[in-house]
């Protein structure tokens, strides 16, 4: 396989981390832009690990303007962008009678407004390239909204919808767009829990078990392989079997 350029939001967490590890295993060289804000220990750590591979990427995934730059300097280096993975979110949940209109807002800016920063930001490389792929992070909260997730699960609704509409815009010039939702993930996601709180949420699971951020990766990596060139706008539950 050749190497690729890959860029992935998030990459601090769990999920981003265990992507980023993902594309290392392939048999390429691949190169892997860690999009990070504000924490950055663990993605630091991955660059100490990997310093030929990978380097950190300083990004506030709901400024358009900083998506640009950070595009611009990549291609200027690589001459492209092969993966996008907008892995990027958070949630701050309340039941919509009290949350604020900035509770509302910062979790839409983040979630929804981000993914649609990053797809329009790599989409004139991927175009010119005629070739991309973009892998987009939904939740499962986007298929079966749970109370005090208004906000949280609309925005991860939009990623969904926005990932059907851009996969059908750009199907013709080789550029795949598709989405993942999971399910309970055990990362900086999941909220504290005692271990009575923990039966019950394992108890809903069929496979009775969370899940591993390895394994949303791996489906992240199948999904931007060639063995995926087939597969645009489909929408990945990775849940244990709850949906």
């Amino acid at each position: 396989m050749k190497s690729r350029i890959i860029l992935i939001t998030g990459a601090n967490g769990g999920i981003g981390q265990a992507i980023a590890r993902a594309f290392f295993r392939e048999s390429g060289e691949n190169f892997v832009y860690l999009g990070v804000r504000q924490r950055r220990d663990a993605a630091e750590q991955l660059a100490t690990e990997f310093p030929d591979r990978c380097a950190l990427a300083d990004l506030d995934v709901a400024q358009l303007d900083a998506w640009r730059a950070l595009i611009q300097r990549i291609v200027a280096r690589h001459q492209r962008l092969d993966v996008l993975v907008n892995n990027a979110g958070f949630h701050l949940d309340s039941l919509l009678a009290q949350m604020s209109p900035d509770t509302w807002r910062s979790v839409l800016d983040t979630n929804l407004d981000g993914t649609f920063h990053g797809c329009q930001a790599v989409l004139p490389t991927m175009i010119l390239q005629r070739h991309g792929r973009i892998v987009n992070i939904a939740s499962l909260s986007a298929l079966a909204a749970p109370a005090g997730q208004t906000n949280y699960a609309a925005a991860k609704a939009g990623v969904v919808a926005l990932t059907q509409s851009l996969a059908k815009e750009v199907a013709r010039i080789g550029i795949t767009v598709n989405v993942l939702c999971p399910g309970f993930i055990e990362s900086e996601s999941l909220p504290p829990l005692d271990s009575e709180a923990r039966k019950a949420m394992v108890a809903r699971i069929p496979m009775r078990r969370i899940g591993r951020p390895e394994e949303v990766a791996a489906a992240v990596k199948f999904l931007a392989s060639a063995e995926a060139d087939y597969i645009t706008g489909s929408t990945l539950k990775v849940d244990g079997g709850i949906l």
